[in-house]
């Protein structure tokens, strides 16, 4: 395994710790004292950030560089990232899908147990019961969602890319 390899590998592991941490420790915040609703709500949004990780991730490696060469040369703004990203697409999409979106499902399956609970207390169901019918719509939504950005990724990644080295743009160093 080359040097370079190893890095990235161990890289990407640590990151993956850190951020898990991170989004854990706000769901739990989040999800501590809140209603039914709120706790959907915050699974939904942890489901959608999964999925635009996973349509970032696939764009990203079924794009080509050559549009993204044409306007480096017309010096638009983000286009030199959007080339350094393709270059390294494999490296991007296992950070987007791999590690965002992959966190996201876990974050939105451990949030649902919470929710599952709270209906369960809630509305005087079997625990059971509620278990089964949220992670399994959890799933469902998680699924389809990624299912349809897939299509939408290889048929629009020129499009979304451009849209991501937008809003990386604004967060790049001025040097």
């Amino acid at each position: 395994m080359k040097k370079d390899n190893l890095k990235w590998i161990l890289t990407i592991t640590i990151s993956a710790f850190l951020i898990t941490i991170v989004f854990s420790l706000g769901s739990q915040i989040l999800l501590e004292d809140v209603g039914v609703i709120i706790g959907i709500i915050i699974i939904l949004i942890f489901i959608l950030i999964g999925v635009l990780f996973d349509i970032i991730g696939v764009a990203v490696q079924s794009s080509e560089v050559q549009p993204f060469h044409a306007m480096a040369s017309k010096k638009i703004k983000g286009a030199k990232t959007a080339k350094k990203m393709l270059k390294n697409s494999a490296k991007v999409s296992s950070f987007c899908n791999d590690v965002i979106g992959d966190i996201c499902n876990i974050i939105s399956g451990s949030a649902g147990l919470v929710v599952s609970n709270n209906i369960s207390n809630s509305f005087n169901i079997d625990v059971t019961v509620s278990t089964l019918m949220v992670t399994s719509i959890i799933a469902a939504l998680t699924i389809g969602g990624k299912a349809l950005g897939k299509g939408v990724a290889v048929s629009k990644s020129e499009f979304i890319i451009s849209k991501v080295i937008k809003i990386l743009h604004k967060f790049e160093r001025k040097k």
